[in-house]
């Protein structure tokens, strides 16, 4: 396999460090590993307005629109367990790959990772 991607959804993913070993087995050397996925915002002035529309308007718009506040609940209290963006960079090291790499996105509400089998 010459690329492995996965976007929105490492965030649900128990074991993470099993997922990233997989995503090294399965790839051919010079493959490419991308992740996209919601993450930690590193603008100080930013966070705070983020966390407050996160726990409070976010739930409440899934009520209103879907009916379903604990889904988005759940959401956003996956994103905050999930490992911040240096964390998450080490353990796809760890997992093997080289050349990692991140990019804050929205100020880190979303990030990039990017890293190769070599």
């Amino acid at each position: 396999m010459d690329g492995y991607t996965i976007a929105f959804g490492i965030t649900n993913v128990t074991h993470i460090e099993k997922a990233l070993a997989q995503a090294y087995r399965v790839l051919k050397r010079g493959g490419r590993f991308l992740c996209l996925e919601l993450s930690h915002v590193d603008i100080p002035v930013f966070k705070d307005l983020y966390d407050l529309y996160s726990f409070q308007v976010i739930p409440n718009l899934g009520e209103l629109i879907a009916g379903d506040r604990e889904s988005y609940q759940y959401l956003v209290e996956s994103v905050r367990r999930f490992p911040p963006q240096e964390r998450f960079a080490s353990m796809i090291g760890e997992a093997g790959f080289e050349k990692v790499e991140y990019e804050n996105l929205v100020g880190g509400v979303v990030a990039i990772h990017s890293a190769i089998k070599l």
